[in-house]
């Protein structure tokens, strides 16, 4: 069997492509231009990249980013009353506050502030309860772009043995949750789990969403699985030990350039459904 590689950075490419039609589109017949806002609370270099990639991923589909720094000083109640001045704006489509803020401010609060119609990024707590229904919302961009990467490349989800190693609110318990949708059967396991060798053996997809480098040991891994690795450490390494695993697996993503740009790319996605339902 031969092992292949779910390329995230092609994909998002593919997607954008499509994104830019439709952004085109949409300014062609409204006479206006979507816009995500991103809020970015103090000076953390990697926040502030992050934040910066996501404008220029705007830019490339053919929206406008709005970008917002807030000093480290910023109260819960000063980020509060910025994201209700953004839920009123009408030319702002979307809102994305970037994450982790400062370890002061309520983030859950806030990501809660955030009205639905504009979560593109899926962080609000009725957002999560929808999809977790099955009802409509914009999911959480992480487990959401990964579920668009496997379905790119046609895997079959449908009956399979699905491990979620993590269960952060935005990635591990949103991916579960999608997972259960799409008809896989789903373990959840984290820091405190016992024998997790034992859980991933009998995996046929392993989600790694755990936050520590190369922390999922190859040996651990079976023949047969689809490695999906959401973590991304210093020294380009992820959460999984993968380079044993690249020629004996059936699937993996890299890292970088697996689940990252389908993170991104997921939030323009979502940017463009909410400007097309607020311009309609």
């Amino acid at each position: 069997m031969s092992t292949q590689l779910l390329d995230g950075k092609a994909c998002s490419l593919a997607l954008e492509k499509k994104l830019a039609e439709r952004v085109a589109a949409l300014c062609a017949r409204t006479h206006r231009t979507p816009i995500l806002a991103t809020l970015l609370v103090g000076d953390d270099p990697a926040s502030a990249t992050y934040v910066r990639m996501k404008g220029e991923a705007c830019r490339r589909v053919g929206m406008a980013s709005l970008p917002i720094t807030l000093p480290v000083t910023t109260t819960t109640e000063e980020l509060l009353q910025q994201i209700a001045q953004l839920n009123e704006n009408p030319d702002v489509q979307g809102i994305l506050l970037q994450h982790p803020v400062p370890a002061h401010i309520d983030e859950r609060a806030c990501f809660d502030a955030i009205a639905a119609s504009k979560d593109v990024d899926g962080v609000g707590c009725l957002g999560f309860g929808r999809m977790s229904m099955g009802l409509p919302a914009y999911g959480s961009a992480t487990p959401q772009g990964i579920m668009h990467l496997l379905r790119a490349y046609d895997l079959p989800l449908c009956g399979c043995h699905a491990v979620v190693v993590g269960r952060s609110p935005i990635l591990g318990r949103p991916m579960a949750m999608m997972l259960l949708q799409a008809d896989c059967t789903v373990t959840i396991c984290h820091s405190h789990t016992k024998n997790l060798a034992e859980h991933l053996a009998c995996a046929d997809l392993i989600v790694a969403a755990v936050g520590k480098p190369e922390f999922i040991r190859a040996a651990w891994v079976p023949d047969h699985a689809i490695v999906v690795d959401a973590g991304y450490h210093p020294g380009g390494v992820g959460d999984v030990e993968l380079a044993p695993l690249k020629t004996r697996v059936r699937a993996y993503t890299p890292v970088p350039g697996g689940v990252g740009p389908m993170t991104i790319a997921t939030l323009m996605q979502q940017t463009v459904m909410a400007a097309e339902a607020a311009f309609s």
